[in-house]
């Protein structure tokens, strides 16, 4: 064996070496939103559950701002060995869409390790507007247009994203308001600051609904959610053809060893489906998919190419 051979060969038994230890240390995941949101609660839930099987305490790092892209760069550029991981949702694919220039490249730039979950969201109004319908929402908006007023956690973001969605197929102009995540924007629209707003975790929601401190208007999803029964989906309240649903998504930075992201992966798997696991999430409004990384992939690509045109065709900026 040349010399060569012999550096390739020990380079390759010291990562394998390096892989069989993982983890020796806790585990940090990046969320690049602030508390409170439904990218927060997705990562609080997969740290809880990874912790057991890795054996070590997983840490929820909040790195805010940017629709998301100061903790994606972030994560991107911390060291490839596992111990630091990124919870994300549709911005890590739209932000590229909505901005002049994105620090990161979602496909290249990360290493998949599951696409974990699914969710619907529901809009919500504050109780000064006075709706309590669709299809009064939609009667008010075509009579005062740009009038009224949703918040979002930040440009080409799920909750702006839908909104956009709304405008669309209600031939509405409703107009966004941008902040630095869910937990600020469901404020704003608590507080009366803004007067509508979509919610991802749907539970997360229910309380200030029973409480009357916000009226629930309908749900994204194309049925009803088994932990808000009573609220009607946006087409059975009078926009039919309405649809958004999302997702949130487990990565490493690109360059992680491969053993790593197949042992995340693994566990990702493992815990996730369990019963307990399925209905705990369930319980908190976001369905359990927890795929493989190469199933991952194609997911991510499939939503780049779907909301390019998106983006495109309803000139969807950052403004």
């Amino acid at each position: 064996m040349n010399r060569a051979s012999t550096l390739v060969l020990l380079s390759f038994l010291a990562v394998c070496a390096w892989a069989a230890e993982y983890p020796a240390k806790p585990v940090r995941i990046i969320t690049p939103f602030p508390p409170g949101g439904s990218v927060d609660l997705v990562a609080r839930l997969v740290g809880a559950d990874l912790s057991k099987p890795l054996g070590q305490q997983v840490v929820i790092d909040n790195r805010s701002g940017a629709s998301g892209m100061i903790g994606s760069e972030l994560a991107k550029n911390a060291p490839p060995d596992g111990y630091t991981l990124l919870v994300n949702t549709l911005p890590f694919v739209t932000n590229q869409f909505a901005y002049e220039k994105v620090p990161y490249d979602p496909i290249n730039d990360f290493a998949p390790v599951s696409l974990l979950s699914s969710v619907a969201s529901v809009l919500v109004a504050h109780p000064s507007l006075p709706v309590n319908s669709m299809k009064e929402l939609i009667a008010l908006a075509r009579a005062k247009p740009g009038a009224i007023t949703y918040g979002t956690a930040g440009a080409a973001t799920n909750p702006h994203i839908a909104g956009e969605l709304l405008n669309n197929l209600a031939k509405i102009r409703l107009v966004a308001v941008h902040y630095k995540g869910g937990g600020p924007a469901t404020i704003a629209t608590l507080s009366g600051e803004t007067q509508l707003y979509f919610v991802n975790a749907i539970p997360e929601a229910v309380p200030h609904i029973q409480a009357k401190k916000l009226k629930a208007l309908g749900i994204t999803a194309t049925k009803r959610n088994a932990a808000a029964p009573d609220i009607p989906t946006m087409a059975e309240a009078g926009l039919p053809g309405y649809e958004f649903t999302t997702w949130q998504i487990l990565a490493a930075p690109r360059g992680t060893p491969p053993a790593i992201v197949a042992s995340l992966n693994e566990k990702v798997r493992a815990v996730l489906k369990t019963p307990d696991a399925v209905k705990r999430w369930q319980d908190r409004g976001f369905d359990v998919i927890a795929s493989t990384p190469e199933e991952m992939t194609a997911h991510l690509q499939s939503e780049i190419r779907k909301w390019r045109v998106v983006f495109k065709e309803q000139r969807i900026r950052a403004d």
